[in-house]
């Protein structure tokens, strides 16, 4: 994504050789050079701001859906225990029946 909205490539930086002159390098195509060099810098620091912006969202998303995942394992935990002891309640009070039903008959 990025690699297209910046045009210069460190090689090429390295690599740019300016036409010399009879007085030197032409100042404008120095200048027109160096423009697009500030240009895909500015670039790939707003770049950089953008994925940072992203980088904390995505964290702070990250801690939020774990501390869900964390909380529903306890609810689901204490509904498992809980219904656990509901069934065991269930059990007691169905062989309390009948061992009722075994001592008093079936009345």
């Amino acid at each position: 994504m990025y690699q297209e909205r910046i045009i210069l490539t460190p090689k090429e930086i390295l690599e740019k050789e300016f036409k010399i002159d009879t007085r030197g390098y032409r100042p404008q195509e120095v200048d027109k050079f160096l423009d697009t060099v500030i240009s895909d810098y500015e670039e790939m620091f707003a770049l950089m701001r953008e994925y940072e912006r992203d980088k904390k969202t995505l964290i702070d998303e990250n801690m939020h859906l774990k501390q869900e995942v964390r909380n529903l394992r306890t609810k689901l935990e204490v509904a498992s225990e809980t219904s656990g002891s509901n069934v065991s309640n269930v059990d007691i009070l169905r062989r309390l029946s009948n061992l009722e039903k075994i001592i008093y008959g079936d009345k």
